[in-house]
């Protein structure tokens, strides 16, 4: 594949008038808006490896509903909403966290390559499940997406404020009767709908790029929870957009381009950030 080929506008221009492409930029106009909203609060939280773990049973149940001839999307949401809860309810103690998640993962990524091998279909039905594929989001998909973005965009939004205080000072709010083991599996669940959607999009390997790094880059210029949440919106949507755009020429996997633009945006905003602090550390 030469460069031409790489940045072919012409052939990008034609690709965005087919239906399943508009598709794919509203699928991932909606998980931009979601991923970007939880972003801040699972980097505070220290909820990266979790996601990870997350997006493995994710990964199984859509390798299962593909296997039993479902609905993907159904069976990675069914498979994030289990291991969310699992991770959840058996992680509540710090010093166990991540070894619940480890045993998790690998049980969950162990169980997804069986049901794949088994699976007698084409094979890029199942690389897709890794990288994620546009073609794969359908009218139907969109639907369960937009509706399950909207539920834990409005969970979360009834329980900002708490957990809010819960990921920044989790002592302090247990001592002022903040129910932080009941948040914990709740914030999970959300997460684990949010990762379920991005399998679809980005695939399995690769849900780090929108559910963490956009949150992860907007933490290094601000302090501020809600202008982070707004800035980790912004880089999640240019990220999952732009890659959706840059990969339609080509013909590639979107999630190259999503992990590079997401990369570059994290890389700014540290070199930002830390030029900021060093200007303050001089002046004071």
């Amino acid at each position: 594949m030469n460069l031409d080929a790489l940045f072919d506008i012409d052939t990008t221009l034609n690709l965005l008038e087919l239906g399943f492409v508009r598709n794919a930029l509203l699928a991932g106009a909606v998980l931009g808006l979601v991923s970007g909203v939880l972003g801040p609060l699972v980097v505070a939280r220290n909820m990266s490896f979790a996601v990870h773990g997350t997006a493995e049973l994710a990964f199984t149940g859509a390798a299962a509903a593909l296997l039993l001839g479902w609905s993907v999307g159904t069976g990675a949401l069914l498979g994030a909403v289990v291991a969310a809860l699992i991770l959840g309810l058996l992680g509540q103690r710090g010093s166990e966290r991540d070894s619940v998640i480890g045993a998790v993962l690998a049980f969950g990524l162990g169980l997804g390559v069986l049901l794949l091998s088994l699976y007698p279909g084409r094979a890029s039905s199942k690389f897709s499940l890794l990288v994620g594929q546009i073609v794969g989001v359908s009218s139907t998909g969109i639907v369960l997406l937009s509706v399950s973005a909207l539920a834990v965009i409005l969970v979360f939004a009834l329980l900002y404020r708490p957990l809010l205080f819960a990921s920044v000072d989790p002592g302090v709010a247990v001592a002022r009767g903040v129910p932080v083991r009941v948040l914990t599996p709740v914030f999970a669940v959300l997460v684990g709908i949010a990762t379920a959607l991005a399998v679809q999009i980005v695939g399995a390997l690769l849900v780090l790029s929108l559910m963490v790094t956009p949150g992860a880059a907007a933490s290094r210029v601000t302090a501020n929870p809600a202008l982070a949440a707004l800035l980790a919106v912004v880089f999640a949507e240019i990220a999952v957009l732009g890659g959706i755009v840059l990969s339609l020429a080509p013909g590639v996997p979107i999630s190259s381009f999503v992990t590079a633009i997401s990369f570059l945006i994290y890389l700014v905003c540290r070199f930002v950030g830390g030029a900021r602090h060093r200007r303050l550390v001089a002046s004071g």
